[in-house]
């Protein structure tokens, strides 16, 4: 890393996971501090370079199983009605080294709990330009690609993913020029990108090119293998890309914050902070507070509004005797859904969607 910090104007407090292609997060600190997560800490996701884009040349062409093949400038997207949506996004390797504890996971990026973020998006909803493209009633899947350039297993290739029709119909979906109210830096998509909230962060491509509307999900590598769920008795050795489970809506999930995970802290009551996450059309009902490795629990506040896609905090409190303690924390939601306990019993080779009862320890004395 630069002796003069993380690089794309992040926040001194970033881990960088990886310089290039560049991927890192905040501190969770950091990231607890404001529901709306400045950009400045927002997660990055990368799996090339960050490609320069001429906005003045730059075309996004809607293209495949429609009535009207459409290529359109920044200009031309003008014409479209404009919606802001507050979401979350969220890497589908978030907590990926909880499971890597369980089993190693060579080979992928080692995040921690930081591969989140929450901000306000703007931009022309999909729905609007899929209503002017005019998808043929075979149109199932709704397939994304960018302009970034990609290495895997010696070809070269565009990032690119997909989402059914019927989600990409949905009001939520943008293609998003802005981030937290002003245009999207480059390194999170200038000049345009797609945001789904509730799935993936895969799934929301970024320097968008292009919109192919096709019967079958996308055949691109980061959807046809790279994201997918693998059954636990696969790996690198044996594993069968076609068995795989693709991925698309998040899990349900929460996060201690506060203390992090090591701290020492005063004897008495001790105050915890956090963030969870619901699954795509559900919303967090419930969050529980252990200060004794999940012997007992407490039931925490849930902060701000219910948003149907963004994160809500969370805040409880415990008392602690000095010594060692283990804090956990496990959610529910609108659907009655909870997390599972342990890791082990949702392990799989990727690391993805990694979603167990977080754990931190701490020493108080």
């Amino acid at each position: 890393m630069s002796p003069f910090g993380p690089p794309f104007g992040k926040d001194p407090r970033y881990h960088v996971r990886q310089e290039e292609p560049f991927n890192g997060g905040p501190h969770l600190s950091a990231l607890r501090e404001q529901s709306l997560t400045p950009t400045e800490l927002f997660f990055v996701r990368n799996h090339g370079g960050v490609p320069e884009v001429d906005p003045a040349a730059y075309r996004l062409q809607v293209t495949g199983l429609v009535r009207r093949p459409l290529t359109l400038s920044l200009d031309d997207l003008r014409r479209f009605p404009v919606e802001r949506v507050t979401a979350t996004l969220q890497c589908a390797g978030n907590r990926r080294t909880d499971m890597a504890a369980v089993r190693p996971i060579p080979g992928e990026l080692p995040w921690q709990e930081e591969a989140v973020g929450n901000a306000f998006w703007t931009g022309v909803p999909l729905a609007c330009l899929l209503a002017e493209a005019e998808p043929l009633p075979e149109a199932r899947h709704t397939a994304f690609t960018g302009l970034d350039d990609t290495e895997r297993h010696g070809h070269r290739f565009h990032f690119g993913g997909s989402i059914p029709i019927e989600k990409a119909r949905g009001h939520e979906v943008l293609l998003a020029t802005e981030m937290n109210g002003r245009p999207l830096p480059p390194v999170h998509g200038f000049p345009m990108r797609a945001v789904v909230p509730g799935y993936i962060g895969a799934r929301s491509v970024k320097w968008l090119s292009e919109i192919r509307l096709q019967e079958g999900p996308s055949d691109n590598y980061f959807q046809a293998k790279a994201y997918r769920l693998f059954p636990p008795g696969m790996d690198h050795t044996n594993v069968v890309w076609e068995q795989g489970e693709m991925l698309g809506p998040m899990q349900l999930n929460s996060v201690i914050c506060l203390p992090e995970d090591g701290a020492r802290v005063p004897p008495g009551i001790l105050r915890v902070k956090g963030y969870a996450t619901a699954p795509d059309g559900r919303q967090i009902e419930r969050v529980e507070l252990s200060g004794d490795g999940g012997r007992s629990w407490v039931q925490c506040e849930i902060l701000g509004d219910r948003s149907p896609y963004a994160w809500r905090f969370f805040r409880g409190a415990v008392g602690l005797l000095a010594g060692e303690h283990e804090l956990v924390v496990r959610a529910w939601d609108t659907a009655g859904e909870t997390q599972p306990e342990d890791p082990a019993g949702i392990w799989n080779f990727k690391g993805y969607m990694s979603n167990a009862w977080h754990r931190v320890k701490v020493t108080a004395g």
